[in-house]
């Protein structure tokens, strides 16, 4: 259970310096002084749409703002983070990073940052230089053969970016064992366990040399992946709460037995409004387990995201999609679109055949209950598995690959 005196601190905090957020247990009728966690109003899109996410820009000095991709509502929210903010991600990306590269007998000297815009690029080279390595960055716009050219240069012994990156560097690299790189830390995007391995085999380093990170723009550094247990472990500054739809939203209908809607609490964020936020994020078997002599709070994996605003499609999930194809093929990279109700997943490999994507649509209609049901309910006319030419170039978002495309 969480403390009372770090949520209480935590409260009288957020309601300074958003004193909308005081206005609101007001109007709840919730005294600060006395509150539970759980009587605590949930930080929705709604709520938040309504007094956080305001045309006036914070004018305190020394903060930093970021923005939201803008891919569900299309429009770039602003979020902001003081020193202190910055400060708290820095530090536990750090410790994170730190305590996972001292479990090799022999220290990494050297890292390459590969990856988009945003928080976690901003701050890469912050916590390498805290980590004493031998550090340089790389720009996501860059043609793929210029990321190839520079890890081939530089070999980095780590590299942090973003899955989509890597498929990319993969697929082009003739031999990716070639760079030379021991570690792989990813952020921003779904890495399946699955995908992970098929990965780590391609590179020539083992499953645990890969370490993929959970975090958020709102939340800051959230979970990393442990091998060893199959679980992502949230960061100890946080307390989650795994909530049924129905207590969040009614329009978000039902999830599949064993998923609940991550929320999460930040005792060490300050400007934004982190009480019981809601993520959006559906994680699954959402548990709590003993490490090292503490509790700590673990999940499975992040499967999909759900929100009011989003269409039925965007609620399929990615997760689960690539977990299938990997199962027919390791080098496997896939971009799904959905398109007048037909989902078309268009896959590029070096080792499929055309008479394997038939096997491939049976098992997503049959292996992921919502796309079958989808199709039962003719929300979805069928599944269309098509195989990349050999040098077609995949579709891309801004920065994310890993998405629905409509």
């Amino acid at each position: 259970m969480t403390s009372i005196n770090p949520l209480r601190r935590q409260i009288g905090r957020i309601s300074r310096l958003h004193p909308w957020y005081g206005k609101l247990l007001e109007e709840k009728g919730v005294d600060p002084l006395e509150a539970e966690l759980s009587d605590l109003p949930l930080m929705t899109a709604d709520v938040l749409d309504a007094n956080y996410y305001t045309p006036e820009p914070r004018t305190e000095a020394g903060l930093s703002v970021y923005r939201t991709s803008g891919t569900s509502s299309g429009i770039r929210k602003a979020i902001y983070y003081s020193q202190e903010d910055d400060e708290s991600y820095i530090a536990a990306k750090t410790a994170c990073f730190r305590q996972w590269l001292e479990q090799d007998a022999l220290p990494v000297r050297t890292a390459l940052a590969d990856m988009g815009t945003g928080h976690a690029a901003s701050t890469a080279m912050t916590i390498f230089g805290r980590l004493g390595l031998q550090a340089d960055s790389l720009s996501f716009a860059l043609p793929v053969q210029e990321h190839i050219r520079r890890l081939t240069s530089f070999r980095p012994e780590l590299l942090y970016t973003m899955p989509s990156i890597l498929d990319s560097i993969a697929a082009a690299a003739p031999e990716p064992r070639a760079f030379g790189i021991r570690k792989i830390i990813l952020v921003g995007e779904i890495a399946t366990p699955l995908w992970q391995e098929n990965m780590a085999a391609r590179f020539g380093i083992g499953a645990g040399d890969i370490m993929d990170t959970y975090g958020s723009i709102e939340i800051g550094a959230i979970a990393s992946y442990s091998h060893e247990l199959g679980l992502y472990v949230l960061d100890e500054s946080l307390h989650a709460e795994a909530l049924p739809p129905a207590q969040i939203d009614p329009r978000l209908g039902e999830l599949a037995p064993g998923e609940a809607v991550l929320v999460l609490t930040s005792f060490v964020r300050s400007m934004f409004p982190a009480i019981r936020y809601v993520t959006y994020d559906v994680v699954r078997d959402f548990r709590m387990i003993e490490i090292g002599g503490r509790r700590r709070q673990c999940f499975s994996c992040i499967s999909k995201r759900v929100g009011p605003d989003l269409k039925h499609g965007e609620k399929i999930s990615i997760y689960d999609i690539e977990s299938v194809v990997h199962r027919f093929a390791a080098d496997a990279e896939l971009r799904v679109r959905l398109k007048d109700n037909k989902l078309s997943v268009h896959i590029r490999s070096r080792t499929l055949s055309e008479d394997t994507l038939e096997h491939i649509g049976h098992a997503l209609e049959h292996k992921i209950p919502e796309i079958g049901q989808m199709i039962q309910n003719r929300m979805l006319s069928g599944i269309s598995v098509t195989l990349a030419a050999e040098e077609e170039q995949l579709e891309r978002g801004a920065v994310k690959s890993k998405k629905l495309y409509f």
